[in-house]
């Protein structure tokens, strides 16, 4: 079991979650994640140990924004394609995802790694441009790489980004 399939099962992603996930408002609002837990770690400076429940709070936000939206009445924004194509993209040994998308994934799901260092370091130095640096070096992967579930989503299921998708199509399972 890989790293994100691990993380998929601890923030118990079933199928109902996964569908309220894909609500374009779950998928943006999810971006508010890493800074608002900057912002409660950073919080001791100003509250001591008082700041615990408040990165409990991000933490919690963390687990509960793919649950936190109704199930969009249509699947076809990018948004909720980003969602559709991670679940293709987490089962990837059951579809027939071009070697090309493999590649390029595997790099983009690498990269934010580089952000972690300097992240974690300035939280804890206080160095507010360092977390500044880490978080981009988070984020900005992360959002190439959204981009890239959408790709393998529209070319797998033959549909376009932006056109009206009023079922969570997925694409035909591999022959096995």
């Amino acid at each position: 079991m890989g790293f994100i399939n691990r993380m998929e099962h601890l923030m118990g992603m079933s199928d109902a979650v996964w569908l309220r996930h894909a609500n374009p408002l779950s998928v943006w609002t999810r971006f508010s994640c890493l800074p608002l837990l900057a912002l409660a770690v950073w919080s001791r400076v100003w509250f001591g140990w008082a700041a615990i429940p408040l990165i409990m709070l991000a933490l919690w936000w963390i687990w509960a924004n793919p649950r936190a939206f109704s199930v969009p009445l249509d699947f076809g924004s990018w948004a909720s394609r980003v969602t559709l194509g991670e679940r293709v993209y987490l089962v990837r040994d059951q579809y027939d995802i071009p070697a090309h998308h493999l590649r390029a994934t595997a790099i983009l799901a690498a990269l934010p790694v580089l952000g972690l260092l300097p992240f974690v370091w300035g939280l804890w130095a206080l160095d507010f441009w360092a977390v500044v640096a880490g978080a981009a070096l988070l984020v900005l992967p992360k959002v190439w790489f959204c981009d890239r579930m959408v790709w393998i989503h529209a070319e797998l299921t033959q549909t376009t980004p932006g056109d009206r998708l009023p079922d969570p199509r997925m694409p035909e399972k591999r022959m096995m």
